[in-house]
Parts: C-alpha cells; sequence; structure tokens
C-alpha cells in the first residue's frame, strides 16, 4: 500500500494531493471492532515528502484489501531516530470529536443519528447511517458532549461501526461469516 498525502482541507482524494509516499519504509493500519482505527506509517527524513509532513495534514491509505482508501489524519511525527519518523494518525472520523451535540434523548440507533444531526451545533460534512431496526432502548445525553463520543453510549443498541470516509454506518453485522 502506498499512501498519498493531502493537505489538511481535502475532502474529495481525487488527485494524488501533495504526492504518493512511495518511499514509506512501512505504512500498517489496524482496526479494532467499534474501537481504535488508525495508520502508522514510518517515513525516512531524506524522502521526497518528508517536508511535506505536518500535524492535521491527511494521508489516504487502504485499511485492507477490500475497502477503499480511507483518510487517516496525521496527529503525531515523532523525533527521526536512525533517519525515520513514525508518523501516526486516525481515521478522519475521529474528526467527529470536534462536533459538539446539544442534549438529547432517542430511541434505538435511527433515532440517535436522527437527533445527533438535528442537535449538532454545526453543520458537519459527515452522514449517518443504521440498519439496525430495534428502538426499545433509550439513549439519553444529558449534557454537551462530541459526535464520536456519543458512539461509545450506542453499543447498548448492539451492531458494528464501520467509518467509510465521511460516512458513518452502525449495522447488524459489518461483514459475512465465512
Amino acid at each position: 500500500m502506498i499512501p498519498i498525502l493531502y493537505e489538511s482541507t481535502e475532502t474529495a482524494f481525487l488527485t494524488n494531493g501533495l504526492g504518493r509516499m512511495s518511499d514509506a519504509v512501512s505504512c500498517t493500519v489496524s482496526e479494532e471492532r467499534n474501537s481504535a482505527f488508525e495508520l502508522r506509517m514510518e517515513y525516512p527524513i531524506n524522502g521526497i515528502h518528508y517536508s511535506d509532513l505536518a500535524v492535521r495534514k491527511i494521508l489516504l491509505a487502504k485499511p485492507n484489501q477490500v475497502d477503499q482508501p480511507q483518510p487517516f489524519r496525521i496527529y503525531q511525527i515523532t523525533r527521526p531516530m536512525n533517519g525515520i519518523v513514525t508518523v501516526n494518525a486516525e481515521h478522519i472520523s475521529y474528526d467527529l470529536s470536534g462536533y459538539p451535540v446539544e442534549p438529547f434523548d432517542a430511541y434505538g440507533a435511527d433515532d440517535t443519528f436522527t437527533a445527533i444531526e438535528a442537535n449538532v451545533v454545526e453543520p458537519t460534512p459527515f452522514s449517518f447511517y443504521t440498519d439496525l431496526t430495534d428502538d426499545s432502548e433509550q439513549l439519553l445525553v444529558e449534557k454537551p458532549c462530541s459526535i464520536r463520543s456519543i458512539f461509545k453510549s450506542m453499543e447498548v443498541f448492539g451492531g458494528e461501526f464501520v467509518f467509510d470516509r465521511y460516512s458513518v454506518s452502525l449495522l447488524a453485522n459489518r461483514g459475512q461469516d465465512r
């Protein structure tokens, strides 16, 4: 996998951005179900795009062999050791930590996503979807919080989160049992 570096404001990912990081020593994406979704890349200080690397810029990389490339926002670049830096980035969905939501109560995942969209303080580029239909469980958000922090509370509905660029889905089954 060859990640592509973009400016921090990129949302379309239709070009090669600032450039392909073909001289990266390694690049791995790790994802835990309903939890962390991160990228770790080792890059040489004499690499073509070393001077372009900066916190908040975006790396586009394939998380696995099946899914489309995903954007990861750089949050840390280590000091060089033996001429190599380690770049840590988290999926763009972590940007939802910066979108506050007013208090609300909802029943079920679909109602919760609708309430999030209705109570978010400022518009977000993200869309939300669920195929869960059970609305017997209540989710009560009693004080303002970020959208991303609500996802942990949504575990009461069951299901598995899928983060696909600017789309967030809570599905009964994320994949197939093989």
